[in-house]
């Protein structure tokens, strides 16, 4: 029996040893940092709204252009189309015409090339040409598909071509660069 007391000694020792050297681990020291706000290329970019202004150099006025984030490629309303030949490359002349303030400019530029526009029951083939353009604060060159777009309210579209990494568009405004 003595024995047996004994070992129950010895196992409620060990057993009260163990419990009092648990490591509890403390938790990690709280460092304050002070963060600098990171420019990132979101933080650089304008909001605009559904519909904006866009110049095409050289035109003195703006032409109303519809926002369309689903669009990969941007169009503007061409009339008059001639295609021609200059140097062995396919050309086209055309005009635009501002519906707002009747500024008329020609154009004669070189075809890139041509996309399809898939509609609900047609596909119809565009050309494509590189423009001067002003939208916002910033000039820079911007293919467009060209088209008759008298059926449309707006004679311009913008589309992503456009849009990526210039701006995100809130469509509960509009002209917000004027």
């Amino acid at each position: 029996m003595i024995k047996m007391t004994y070992f129950h000694g010895l196992a409620a020792l060990i057993m009260l040893t163990a419990c009092s050297q648990t490591n509890v681990q403390e938790p990690p020291l709280i460092k304050p940092t002070i963060e600098t706000p990171k420019t990132t290329r979101i933080n650089r970019m304008q909001i605009i709204g559904e519909i904006e202004p866009i110049y095409f150099a050289p035109m003195k006025t703006p032409i109303s252009a519809r926002i369309d984030t689903g669009a990969e490629q941007s169009a503007l309303d061409a009339d008059n189309i001639k295609y021609f030949e200059r140097d062995g490359e396919k050309w086209i002349s055309f005009d635009i015409i501002n519906r707002e303030t009747g500024e008329k400019q020609n154009f004669k530029k070189k075809i890139i090339r041509h996309t399809n526009i898939k509609r609900i029951h047609v596909t119809e083939r565009r050309p494509v040409v590189e423009m001067n353009v002003k939208f916002g604060n910033e000039s820079f060159k911007a293919n467009f598909s060209l088209a008759k777009r008298d059926k449309f309210e707006y004679q311009a579209l913008i589309g992503r071509n456009i849009l990526t990494g210039r701006a995100i568009v809130d469509t509960s405004v509009a002209n917000t660069l004027r």
